[in-house]
């Protein structure tokens, strides 16, 4: 499979790497050897989407996720393309990791409304108890919050 991504994207390198990955500074996907025959073929696909999309950086939650989404559509058509065939389901699985992160992300700390960023700054404020916090910029984190002000949370 790494063969037929080469020769459909000879500008991109393929390594093995920890973790499936597009780095669009080195204009590198990495895949993990161990699970390339498993759902690994499903994530390489997904990485090759995003970089076939030019996906190179995202300024805020929604744009992620939007991002997540189109990566996962273009995966789907080079699936078809390869003659293969990419689970909804497991689709549906990866994006509502996404999902849950954003809703986790987006929940007021003080009363728990779902909310939308104020801006590109990782920043959200309440829509109902104006109450705002900020969140890390990595979508690795985990989410933990520690009250900052009376009103004032950061997310760390």
């Amino acid at each position: 499979m790494i063969n037929e991504l080469t020769k459909i994207m000879p500008d991109i390198h393929f390594m093995p790497g920890e973790r499936f990955a597009w780095s669009p500074a080195e204009r590198k996907i990495t895949y993990t050897e161990s699970q390339i025959e498993a759902d690994g073929r499903w994530a390489l696909l997904h990485e090759t989407g995003h970089a076939l999309l030019g996906h190179l950086s995202y300024k805020s939650d929604i744009e992620l996720l939007k991002m997540e989404v189109a990566a996962w559509e273009k995966a789907k058509e080079l699936a078809k393309r390869l003659g293969l065939e990419i689970s909804e389901e497991h689709i549906q699985t990866c994006l509502d990791s996404y999902r849950d992160w954003l809703h986790q992300r987006s929940s007021c700390p003080a009363c728990g409304t779902n909310t939308l960023q104020n801006d590109l700054s990782s920043t959200y404020g309440c829509f109902n108890c104006h109450a705002r916090w900020q969140v890390s910029p990595s979508r690795f984190c985990r989410s933990y919050r520690t009250r900052k002000a009376e009103t004032e949370f950061i997310m760390l």
